[in-house]
């Protein structure tokens, strides 16, 4: 995980936390396999959301494992999967 320090997305995000969920190997159903954000709304209360999700088909097989998140100087998210042996950039572009 990492706390986000850039500018890149919403204000909302700025200081969240950005987590990889890599999901257990031995599960019948699998879980997880998606990248979440953790922040604090206007209130103070803390909420959660997926950022990146969609690593699992409709079969229930995993199409990708996230392992871990960096920030990049730009602001943009990098993500390893260690399934498929890849770095995905996730970024913002606004609307």
């Amino acid at each position: 995980m990492t706390f986000y320090s850039g500018d890149m997305f919403p204000q909302k995000y700025r200081n969240a936390i950005f987590s990889a969920q890599h999901g257990p190997w031995k599960r019948t159903t699998p879980i997880g396999a998606r990248v979440m954000v953790a922040y604090a709304d206007d209130e103070g209360k803390a909420t959660s959301e997926p950022l990146a999700q969609g690593c699992i088909d409709e079969d229930g097989e995993y199409l990708g494992r996230p392992v871990d998140v960096a920030q990049l100087r730009d602001g943009s998210i990098l993500v390893s999967d260690d399934l498929v042996g890849a770095l995905y950039r996730i970024w913002y572009e606004g609307n």
